[in-house]
């Protein structure tokens, strides 16, 4: 999951929301690690669980991580500072299904899941990136 967030960071735009879904431990957090570290190797990049949103200062655009299960109603985003982050920023939110009708519709999905011993993991939206 860490070189794929890596990897993943190369094909991000500023204006990028990202749904990352999938179960507890899925590595959706290390995902997003890997992609902010592949820029910024001494930052530490902790689970947003607590804080609900950490932002990073990438080179070519800020990007917002955010852990959205603890939110009790999608307004609360409003709170937050998403929604005015989205559409400029790039925002990689975990639990997106918590926005409800505020999530984008143009957001670009990755879905994680088990399978054995390893994941599979299913793009979906990103038709002209290459990841």
């Amino acid at each position: 999951m860490l070189a794929f967030g890596a990897r993943l960071g190369r094909a991000l735009r500023a204006g990028d929301t990202v749904a990352l879904v999938g179960g507890l431990g899925a590595g959706k957090t290390t995902l997003a690690r890997g992609l902010v570290q592949a820029v910024l190797p001494k930052e530490i990049v902790p689970s947003p669980t607590y804080t609900l949103v950490q932002a990073y200062e990438l080179p070519d655009f800020t990007l917002w991580h955010c852990d959205l299960y603890r939110l009790e109603h999608p307004d609360e985003a409003y709170e937050l500072g998403l929604m005015d982050a989205m559409g400029e920023d790039v925002c990689l939110l975990e639990w997106p299904d918590r926005l409800g009708s505020l999530l984008p519709k143009d957001a670009m999905s990755i879905e994680i899941k088990f399978e054995g011993v390893g994941r599979n993991v299913t793009l979906t939206g990103w038709d002209d990136r290459d990841v």
